[in-house]
């Protein structure tokens, strides 16, 4: 059976990008914006170390691990997770956000100082007119705080990572101005921020190519590394992570399960899915649902039950003609067959399996299966107990109630 055959992926040729050029790098801000949503509880530091394995077990190369100007408490925490970076030697780069003032840049000194580790100071100032006249800036002011405080990053030997808040709906003179100042300053990464969830795919490509000139005409594309920092206000921001890559952006951002303020920030995991089944990279994602799944629990963020690949309803069905497909590929001992017959995601890719559930909506094969699975006979009298009770339910049997039929018969 030649597999290549069997699905036919209208997702290639025609408008398909091709791969783009260069290495393709995953940021993760879990443990900072992730933090800000409304529903999300602080973990503990020890989950927070446990994190941080979870980010490496999948490739992720970078995280941001908080923001210590908040706090001795928070500063504190931050030490902790670069010992843990440094002492399990973990392939990952963190960066600290930093707002662009004196009291922000240098807990994060102090920490480098402690720990020996390289921490980027995400130094971050607002962008937008809207911004600003809420704040009652001009930006002659905000050119002056992006001056002073690239200028300390610098003076305390930090890598510069400078970031706009905003910037898709900010100015093509304002952005110009900002970016260009912090270039001049040596400022080593630009961060492109869609903070409020506003831009489409398109704009995306427009603002990046303006951004991109930017670096060009100041003799520093290859030099300064561009990173791309989405939301999902419009739900848009898996779709702008790609774009951003295509476009190309050095890095992405994202947090587990898009959790964040208001709708979120885009989901890095869901990205990660995407960019392997499109072949822009070859992470073993295998362990992707621990770590979707250590980030719900430790920030008390229930996975939706419809959540694409790793909510509880994503590789489950309980419909006759689906099942039957799906079982009929099983029967074979074929998993691939069975990862893919019904299903847009191979769920094996990504440590996880179908599973057949037994309804109002199935078929006795749901039922002859069910009882093969979980070691029972398949006699016809427990088989039509099972399916009469399935069919008079307004919901999915639970395991236990099928258990319970099982045992009466």
């Amino acid at each position: 059976m030649d597999r290549e055959k069997l699905i036919h992926d209208w997702n290639q040729g025609g408008a398909c990008p091709p791969k783009p050029p260069q290495a393709i790098r995953l940021n993760d801000e879990t443990l900072r914006d992730g933090l800000q949503s409304p529903s999300a509880k602080t973990p503990s530091i020890e989950d927070m170390v446990t994190h941080l394995h979870n980010c490496a077990a999948v490739g992720i190369h970078a995280l941001n691990i908080g923001l210590p100007g908040a706090g001795p408490h928070v500063e504190k925490q931050v030490e902790r997770l670069a010992r843990e970076i440094r002492d399990s030697r973990l392939p990952l780069k963190p960066n600290c956000a930093a707002r662009t003032v004196k009291a922000d840049i240098e807990p994060i000194a102090r920490v480098v100082q402690k720990t020996g580790v390289p921490i980027e100071a995400a130094t971050f100032i607002g962008s937008s007119a809207i911004r600003m006249e809420v704040e009652g800036w001009d930006l002659d002011f905000v050119l002056k705080c992006v001056k002073d405080a690239i200028t300390l990053v610098k003076k305390e030997g930090l890598p510069s990572m400078f970031v706009t808040e905003d910037t898709v709906r900010a100015t093509p003179e304002v952005i110009e101005a900002l970016y260009g100042t912090a270039i001049d300053l040596g400022a080593d990464r630009i961060v492109v921020c869609d903070t409020t969830g506003h831009i489409a795919p398109w704009g995306v490509s427009n603002l990046l190519r303006f951004i991109f000139g930017i670096l060009e005409r100041k003799g520093a594309r290859g030099k300064v590394k561009v990173d791309w920092h989405g939301h999902m206000d419009r739900g848009l921001g898996v779709m702008n992570n790609l774009e951003a890559i295509r476009c190309g952006v050095d890095r992405i951002h994202g947090t587990a399960l898009g959790i964040g303020e208001r709708a979120g920030n885009a989901p890095l995991d869901l990205t990660m899915v995407n960019l392997k089944l499109m072949g822009w990279i070859d992470n073993e994602l295998t362990g992707l649902g621990r770590y979707v799944r250590h980030a719900s629990s430790i920030c008390g963020f229930e996975i939706p039950s419809t959540y694409p690949v790793f909510g509880s309803d994503a590789f489950e069905t309980a419909t006759g003609v689906h099942a039957a497909a799906v079982i009929k590929a099983l029967r074979r001992n074929d998993s691939w067959l069975a990862n893919r017959v019904y299903s847009g995601v191979p769920a094996d890719e990504f440590g996880l399996a179908q599973r057949i559930l037994v309804g109002p909506m199935s078929g006795k094969s749901n039922v002859v299966f069910w009882l093969e699975a979980h070691g029972y006979d398949t006699d016809e009298k427990t088989v039509d107990l099972i399916f009469q009770a399935a069919k008079d339910s307004k919901r999915n049997l639970t395991d236990e109630e099928i258990e319970a039929i099982v045992s009466k018969a």
